[in-house]
């Protein structure tokens, strides 16, 4: 049983989580019964959370079907990556301008190190460690705003789960790379490389759109 003074608070959270870890994907049904049963919560605060979620475009009501976790279209994905682009570049700035960033560049290096010189990666911990490794790069900054901007595009990109957009073997580099500009404090190049290693993922999605599209 969650326990809170405001209880919407603590199951708006939970709510996150599960969208994030993907115990509710796009499109599915969000039955307030089961919903409330599982989290040992009431039916006042839960319908307070999903109101929270509807305004921030992660759920949709539906007239006489009820609520939903949205689908996301096309643009709104695409524009998920505008604003993480905008958003990572920003921050990896950040980063090289903190003159004592060894503990942030050695906790982003720590993401990474495990995959060098193999030979083959195993997708699942690489898709693991490039999430850590994106978010770190927000929340190394210590900017909470900037932390809450970033959670709500970030959690939108869960939403549509598309993991890994490109292999290993074409990021491995590209993330030593960013992570080398922000340990040598080069605030124009650790922006520059994060700001192109986001946009080629963006590229390859709208591609794909396209393709899709003209079959």
């Amino acid at each position: 049983m969650i326990e809170h003074t405001d209880l919407s608070q603590p199951i708006y959270k939970r709510l996150k989580e599960m969208i994030r870890n993907g115990e509710l994907k796009q499109g599915e049904k969000l039955v307030q019964e089961k919903i409330a049963d599982q989290l040992g919560v009431s039916r006042t605060p839960l319908m307070k959370a999903l109101l929270a979620l509807e305004n921030e475009y992660l759920v949709e009501s539906i007239p006489r079907k009820g609520m939903y976790l949205r689908v996301l279209n096309y643009k709104e994905i695409i524009d998920i990556y505008v604003c993480r682009e905008a958003l990572e570049g920003m921050a990896a700035r950040v980063l090289a301008n903190n003159k004592d960033n060894i503990s942030v560049v050695k906790k982003l290096k720590a993401c990474f190190i495990p995959f060098v010189g193999q030979n083959k990666i195993d997708e699942q911990e690489y898709a693991e460690a490039d999430e850590k490794f994106h978010s770190l790069l927000i929340k190394l900054t210590g900017n909470a705003p900037l932390d809450n901007i970033y959670f709500f595009s970030n959690i939108h990109d869960k939403v549509v789960g598309h993991g890994l957009i490109r292999p290993p073997d074409e990021t491995l580099e590209e993330h030593f790379e960013i992570i080398n500009a922000i340990a040598s404090g080069n605030a124009d190049e650790a922006e520059k490389l994060t700001r192109a290693h986001i946009n080629k993922s963006k590229e390859l999605l709208i591609n794909q759109y396209k393709n899709q599209e003209s079959e």
